[in-house]
């Protein structure tokens, strides 16, 4: 099986203020350490970098360079594949935002959503409900009970 990893997972998996942090950290090992193809995107990589590392947002922000070892150690695993807009991208965007009012905080989701659509990845770890919105997404929240992911 393959999947992606949205951002969410990451920061609370670095950030030990977070009340999520024990089961991310879990879960992301369980990642880490299965064979299964995940994927990354640079979106996603660079709100980590910029999430984590800011002291407004984690009470225990990391230095920038503790933030890029822990992107490096991630991209370095072979079963860890980066995702970049290809051309069609912007078509495939521009379909998904026909479907929804897409603004606002909605706009990064859609940015990844349309990522994720075009190469194919069907499953999104994360702990956003408005990836819901996107119907052809099978969204899991390893934080909460199987049942209410939807398949």
């Amino acid at each position: 099986m393959s999947f992606a990893l949205d951002v969410n997972i990451l920061v609370y998996a670095s950030d030990s203020s977070s009340p999520l942090h024990a089961r991310a950290r879990e879960f992301l090992h369980h990642c880490v350490d299965s064979s299964d193809v995940f994927y990354l995107s640079w979106g996603t990589v660079m709100s980590y970098l910029r999430l984590i590392t800011h002291p407004t947002i984690c009470l225990r922000p990391l230095s920038p360079d503790e933030a890029m070892r822990n992107v490096d150690a991630l991209v370095s695993l072979p079963q860890v594949l980066l995702l970049a807009e290809q051309p069609g991208y912007w078509d495939i965007y521009r379909e998904l935002a026909s479907q929804l009012p897409v603004r606002g905080n909605l706009v990064p989701d859609a940015h990844l959503a349309a990522l994720l659509r075009q190469h194919g990845v069907r499953t999104l770890y994360t702990n956003d409900a408005d990836f819901l919105k996107f119907d052809f997404l099978e969204v899991r929240n390893p934080f909460k009970p199987a049942r209410s992911s939807r398949r």
